[in-house]
């Protein structure tokens, strides 16, 4: 396990990033650490927690409007719960562009999931030996664009 220090806040970041875990996942540490993580990155997080129905996340992101949904995965399950939560997720045409990224432990028997995933419509994979750097990465692109511009669009 590698300990990475948290970088000082994003610049002018302002994002409101929903976390949440899937439905056959209980484990609850890691959401309470993306959720502090991302605050101390200068984000406004909601925590929805552990073992949440796919039809509540979806639900609460077509309410909320958040922008950014960060699922987390420590049960090996990810790539499957999170496939299937996909096709009800941008079945919503309010949710197309919504930016969406899963990270953590997405298979029981080890492997890259990351090209099923993004084929599903995730935005990003996060696969966990890639530690920290590559999600504050992909943070900042979101920063960075204007406010109502799609991912990828600006």
């Amino acid at each position: 396990m590698t300990i990475e220090a948290v970088q000082p806040t994003l610049p002018d970041a302002g994002l409101d990033v929903l976390v949440t875990g899937l439905s056959s996942d209980a484990h609850t540490w890691n959401l309470v650490y993306l959720e502090l993580l991302l605050e101390e990155l200068g984000c406004r997080v909601t925590n929805l927690g552990a073992c949440v129905p796919d039809a509540t996340i979806v639900r609460e992101c077509v309410t909320r409007r958040p922008d950014l949904l960060v699922i987390s995965s420590l049960n090996g399950h990810g790539r499957q719960d999170g496939v299937r939560l996909m096709e009800s997720f941008r079945a919503r045409a309010e949710l197309v562009t919504m930016p969406v990224v899963i990270g953590g432990k997405l298979d029981v028997t080890g492997g890259s999931n990351a090209a099923r995933l993004l084929e599903a419509g995730f935005d990003a994979v996060f696969e966990d030996a890639g530690g920290l750097t590559p999600f504050r990465t992909f943070l900042r692109t979101l920063s960075v664009r204007a406010p109502g511009v799609p991912l990828g669009a600006g």
